[in-house]
């Protein structure tokens, strides 16, 4: 295993490389896994332009849209760990709504936004049709190792204490749930690139050999 420095700059476009080359007769599902402490919507966002200009269509789907109801993830407490790491986010819908349809046999016709977490109801997008060639960029926390059909992913990897200092107050509650995330799934073991975001200045490429 090699680490090497990367500016943020020369991530995007090592990684839009990496896509736009990747089976280019069909579409690609990507995650970009990572806490919000390390920002994987920056990254994600950041993917779109670039994916562009080689010639791939690229939509974003962040997983905060595919919430559940609040009367389920909500159910025991608002600030319990153990169902943010279970029970927070849809990922049926997600399934039925982006990945499935976005796969090699599936229809391209996905939905964005299912639900709206601050009015607590379907979110009313309508779907969207893909190109045979798009590639579909998800975003978020938690995205590997729970059975989501990705073609390729991305996993955004803070040591511990990075993570605690920068997660905000309000979100400290949801440490325990990424220290089982780690303990449990080990992300950082599977994932096809691995981006370490200690010092988000500082990114820094893992290069694993898979």
């Amino acid at each position: 295993m090699q680490v090497r420095p990367i500016s943020f700059d020369l991530l995007v476009e090592d990684l839009a490389d990496r896509l736009a080359s990747r089976e280019s007769d069909r579409r690609l599902r990507v995650a970009v896994d990572g806490p919000p402490a390390a920002a994987p919507d920056r990254l994600a966002d950041a993917l779109v332009d670039p994916l562009r200009v080689r010639g791939r269509p690229a939509v974003r789907v962040d997983t905060r849209d595919f919430l559940r109801p609040a009367s389920l993830r909500l159910e025991f407490g608002r600030t319990n760990p153990d169902s943010f790491y279970t029970g927070w986010f849809d990922e049926a819908g997600l399934i039925r709504e982006v990945l499935s349809p976005a796969g090699p046999n599936g229809s391209g016709r996905i939905l964005l936004r299912l639900w709206d977490p601050a009015v607590d109801r379907a979110a009313r997008e309508p779907y969207r049709d893909l190109p045979g060639d798009a590639i579909v960029l998800v975003s978020g926390p938690l995205l590997l190792g729970s059975g989501l059909d990705f073609d390729f992913t991305v996993h955004l990897e803070l040591s511990a204490a990075a993570l605690e200092r920068r997660t905000g107050q309000d979100e400290r509650w949801t440490l325990p749930a990424y220290r089982r995330y780690t303990d449990e799934v080990a992300p950082e073991t599977f994932a096809d690139v691995v981006v370490r975001l200690d010092d988000p200045k500082r990114p820094a490429l893992v290069e694993t050999g898979r």
